[in-house]
């Protein structure tokens, strides 16, 4: 199961990213976190330019409103979506 909080007004979990594959789409659960396979390589942060892209996209926000938290340089990170309540999460998770 996919772990995560809810915190000033904003949702925040983990997620483990594979740069470089054949295409960007969700890769079910990895120790607790959401993998993400996302195509675009790890330079010059297209990689998680890309996965916030995509985040936004499948929730329904806008870019601006999914920001990484944490592990910014680690295939670990801790992504922050503003506007967003646990609800409307679990009921995405839902859909994976």
């Amino acid at each position: 199961m996919i772990r995560f909080t809810e915190k000033d007004g904003a949702i925040l979990f983990n997620i483990r990213l594979q740069p470089r594959a054949s295409k960007t789409a969700f890769a079910g659960e990895h120790d607790g976190a959401l993998k993400i396979r996302i195509a675009a390589p790890p330079v010059d942060n297209a990689a998680n330019e890309a996965c916030t892209e995509f985040i936004a996209k499948a929730l329904g926000v806008s870019k601006t409103s999914v920001s990484i938290a944490s592990g910014a340089t680690s295939k670990n990170k801790v992504l922050r979506v503003d506007g967003l309540n646990s609800s409307r999460f679990e009921a995405f998770l839902k859909t994976l």
